[in-house]
């Protein structure tokens, strides 16, 4: 994995990507904190009670705030990457639609780690250090 800080262009998108993903998970977030009825039903079928839902939510506004934040994108982006694997195992498996929204949102938030991947090292000394 090279530590090799991206391009211009690289670093364009970066933040392209990160805006447009910081804003879908507020607003998912959103959403789900504001009881919208989709939303209810949705954590209806998971089955674990609607904390989950609250939860979820308290997660993808706090990784939204994290893409944005210089030092805390890898971060978001790892936290958000995990959360949208769950979200794509509950959709194969208890929710009864399409699992293709977060397989999107998943593999943007891959690229992003990937342009962002020069700010993994500093990331783990930061976890490092705080442990």
């Amino acid at each position: 994995m090279s530590n090799k800080s991206p391009g211009k262009a690289a670093n364009i998108v970066g933040w392209i990507l990160q805006s447009v993903l910081a804003l879908a998970f507020l607003a998912a977030g959103g959403a789900k904190l504001a009881g919208a009825p989709m939303m209810v039903e949705t954590f209806e079928f998971v089955g674990l009670g609607q904390w989950f839902r609250y939860a979820t939510a308290v997660i993808e506004i706090a990784g939204a705030i994290a893409l944005l934040a210089p030092g805390f994108t890898v971060l978001g982006a790892v936290i958000l990457s995990v959360t949208m694997v769950g979200a794509i195992i509950a959709h194969l498996t208890v929710i009864p639609s399409s699992f293709a929204p977060a397989l999107v949102l998943l593999v943007l938030l891959l690229v992003v780690l990937w342009l962002r991947r020069d700010q993994i090292p500093e990331l783990r000394t930061r976890l490092a250090g705080a442990a």
